[in-house]
């Protein structure tokens, strides 16, 4: 869509107004809304000017203003405006130099795609993420210096199988129990359903949605795969939508990964394959019908996995996930099938388009832009240097005693052991310019300074639990 497409599908849809977004560095969608009256075809090729040191880790307060650059071919009609509202996604550029903004993940990930092309090993990685979330009755939560509390509630929560409900039909999923029950056991069928409807009409391909294994309606929409930019696009809808979907209804929206104690988390298993020349090129004859190339990207997927985490699991939640023991992958193996393994090779489907890896680690509180961008980049380190992914373990994981499990790498057990993962790790990401030093600079002085080193100095609920009377 060029610029004047762009007017024009305003004036069509009587749009008097342009929402543009962008996305910070942790993630999060940033908006600002503009009335038709000021856009003209310059506006796509100035930008519009804001405040970037009020933006995440991005300027200092001494070069604060930003230019935000609307890309006019991610034009759709917003869902959720009361009036019609043409809603595009904008790229970030310095005022002064006009160049692309290092820190703007956008750039990040349009700079992996452009250096894939430019190694000639493939000209497209497709990506298929499988984000899990909660959908809650009501959230509450305090920190101040003598509070820390939260509390969360579902009328699906296994936990109120007693409540006094006028009446209660006992229909709640029981801890992890809540795969794929029918109603009236899933209650959120067309609450989902709904948000599947809001994911088509800005574009999102969608192949199936369900409820997932907690209590407490856990869900899962997959969208049908996409390249690298257009799927990190297309998950900052599928979080807004969920999430105002929810609002719609009184309820509300959680990507956070372990909300709730003693039942699953919520992961974003991510498929990722290469192709050049509209031909697959990981289906092959070696292990699981997988390729050379395959195989040494799945070698570097791993290899760099610790480093990866820094970026697709970001939290300190995340590593109530990823915990050894559980249903999460943490050891860093391959395997054909078996789904305790951190990269799984699904073998739904004969064909050779269907051949793909799946990493199991990430999830979805992640900026998809920066996930997927270190995972293709990782996996083009390991075609490289032929890395070697080890021998694939088909066993089942969580049945191995710990020495038959010694040999096997694990995943950090903490955001601060994977941000010093990345610290030690970050010359692939490197590469063809795609993850300058600054971006990941910035990275972990953020995560340090705002997540890690707050999180450590604060006294939990539990602790008074334990030690109070000590």
């Amino acid at each position: 869509m060029t610029p004047k497409q762009f007017l024009d599908f305003m004036r069509k849809n009587k749009s008097e107004t342009m929402d543009l977004k962008f996305v910070d560095m942790l993630g999060t969608w940033q908006h600002c809304s503009f009335p038709i009256d000021v856009l003209d075809e310059e506006t796509f090729t100035e930008g519009l000017g804001f405040d970037g040191s009020s933006i995440r880790g991005w300027q200092g307060i001494h070069m604060s203003d930003m230019m935000a650059v609307p890309d006019p071919a991610t034009a759709v009609l917003d869902p959720f405006f009361a009036k019609p509202t043409v809603s595009v996604i904008a790229n970030i550029v310095d005022p002064v130099t006009r160049e692309d903004y290092t820190r703007d993940p956008r750039f990040v990930a349009r700079k992996a795609e452009a250096y894939l092309k430019s190694t000639g090993l493939a000209d497209t990685a497709y990506y298929g993420p499988e984000p899990e979330f909660f959908i809650f009755d009501e959230v509450r939560f305090e920190q101040s210096q003598n509070t820390a509390m939260y509390k969360i509630d579902s009328v699906e929560g296994a936990w109120n199988s007693a409540r006094f409900e006028e009446p209660n039909l006992g229909y709640k999923p029981s801890f992890k129990g809540g795969y794929f029950p029918v109603s009236p056991t899933d209650t959120f069928q067309d609450l989902r359903g709904e948000m599947v409807e809001e994911m088509r009409k800005v574009g999102i391909l969608v192949e199936a949605h369900h409820h997932e294994v907690a209590t407490a309606g856990q869900s899962e929409i997959d969208m049908r795969f996409a390249p690298l930019v257009k799927m990190a696009d297309q998950l900052m809808w599928y979080k807004y939508i969920c999430k105002n979907v929810a609002k719609r209804h009184g309820k509300t929206v959680t990507f956070m990964p372990k909300p709730i104690f003693e039942d699953n988390g919520s992961g974003m298993h991510t498929h990722f394959s290469l192709w050049k020349g509209g031909k697959p090129l990981f289906p092959g004859k070696g292990y699981a019908g997988l390729s050379d190339l395959a195989l040494h990207a799945i070698g570097g997927i791993l290899k760099h996995a610790p480093a990866i985490l820094a970026f697709a699991a970001p939290t300190t939640n995340s590593y109530r996930r990823l915990v050894p023991g559980f249903e999460a992958p943490v050891n860093l193996c391959m395997s054909a099938r078996n789904r305790s393994a951190s990269c799984r090779i699904p073998m739904y489907s004969a064909s050779p388009k269907a051949k793909r890896v799946e990493f199991r680690c990430p999830d979805p509180s992640c900026n998809p832009y920066l996930t997927f961008s270190a995972i293709l980049m990782a996996a083009i380190d390991g075609i490289k240097n032929k890395i070697d992914p080890g021998e694939p373990l088909d066993r089942d994981i969580y049945e191995m005693t710990p020495e038959e499990l010694a040999g096997t790498r694990k995943t950090p057990g903490s955001l601060q052991e994977a941000v010093a993962a990345l610290e030690a790790d970050h010359e692939f990401l490197h590469a063809g310019d795609v993850f300058t030093a600054d971006l990941v600079e910035a990275w972990v002085s953020w995560k340090r300074g705002k997540e890690i080193d707050p999180i450590r100095l604060r006294p939990v609920p539990y602790e008074f639990h334990l030690y109070y009377d000590s």
